[in-house]
């Protein structure tokens, strides 16, 4: 595990466990020469983890469309600021850059990042690890509804069950570092 894309919040959210956890996730991935690949924001929790990794030592890319950039809300103090032309190219790239994928808590754009690269999983565009860094419980609703999901047959159990959870990150890091692609007959049901 060379690189991880982290999805976060542009904010930091309503508790300080958040901002913790990105501070603490950032300075991991330095300690473990990991690259993080990120959205390159300047902002919330996004800042955070590029800081704590930077502050580490650690190797940081970001990744943002022009139209941020000229926002003025990228991170200029990067190890690597890439600038594209849209946020469909900003997702591939970051995806194309990262050895898996973590998702700490976050808004819609953080749901619809880790939804795309889930789906990605699903139809073998990658077989690479996808996780929740769940904080303070804060994807305990997101996690009832993929279950919610398995029992009303929309979702199949091992789908569920190759999205990697835990609260801490040296266990994450550990299941990431161990994964392996759920067989794509196990993805599909074909009923």
């Amino acid at each position: 595990m060379k690189s991880i894309c982290v999805y976060c919040g542009s904010s930091p959210g309503a508790r300080p466990e958040y901002a913790a956890a990105a501070v603490e996730l950032g300075a991991m991935l330095a300690r473990e020469e990991i690259t993080l690949v990120y959205g390159g924001s300047n902002v919330g929790l996004m800042r955070r983890v590029a800081d704590a990794a930077l502050a580490a030592g650690g190797r940081v890319v970001g990744v943002m469309p022009r139209v941020l950039v000229e926002m003025e809300v990228a991170h200029r103090g990067l190890t690597e600021l890439v600038e594209v032309d849209s946020m469909h190219e900003r997702k591939r790239l970051m995806a194309e850059r990262a050895d898996g994928f973590v998702a700490l808590p976050g808004g819609i754009g953080t749901l619809e990042e880790l939804a795309e690269v889930f789906v990605w999983a699903q139809i073998g565009i990658h077989g690479k690890p996808v996780a929740l860094l769940d904080v303070a419980g804060f994807y305990a609703p997101l996690l009832a509804f993929f279950d919610r999901m398995v029992s009303e047959r929309f979702l199949r159990s091992g789908q569920r069950d190759s999205l990697i959870v835990e609260s801490e990150f040296a266990p994450l890091l550990e299941r990431m570092r161990t994964y392996r692609p759920v067989p794509q007959d196990k993805w599909l049901d074909r009923s």
